[in-house]
């Protein structure tokens, strides 16, 4: 639900998008027009398999703060050069370790510990990992993150 080959609907029909200049930054606004958060990273070569049907676009050059791929420098539509070869990729994976779940807010996981039930609390915000502070931790602190993690 989070990767797979990039395809996009324009005048009436659903297309690829070519490979050409294909890069995390464009990875990471397919991201953001999905509502998926995660370590966005682009695929080229069609590594989530080839598409059928017409290569809408081309030489997609994003900054990486575009809300929609629409807001690209990129090739008209239809204007390619490429074969289903090509085809573009993204993962948005909200996963890099073990002992994730997703919460409300963010990401939690544990780490460093002696068990995949104990370690140091750790948080995915805005692209990284990050500790939490222990001023006014306590044992409740402990209880949510536990529960997030799905620990009774």
């Amino acid at each position: 639900s989070f990767e797979g080959r990039v395809e996009v609907y324009h005048d009436g029909k659903w297309g690829t998008i070519c490979d050409d200049q294909w890069d995390d930054r464009d990875a990471e606004v397919v991201c953001r027009q999905l509502g998926l958060s995660g370590n966005p990273k682009a695929l080229s070569w069609a590594h989530y398999g080839q598409g059928s049907g017409p290569i809408l676009l081309d030489e997609v050059d994003c900054s990486g703060n575009e809300l929609s791929l629409d807001q690209c420098k990129k090739s008209d539509w239809g204007q390619q050069n490429c074969d289903h070869i090509e085809d573009a990729g993204v993962s948005c994976d909200p996963f890099t370790g073990t002992n994730l779940q997703l919460c409300a807010k963010g990401t939690v996981r544990l780490a460093g510990g002696h068990s995949p039930s104990e370690g140091r609390v750790e948080v995915y915000y805005n692209g990284d990992w990050g500790t939490v502070c222990d001023d006014g931790w306590t044992d409740l602190s402990a209880q949510v993150v536990c529960r997030q993690l799905g620990f009774r």
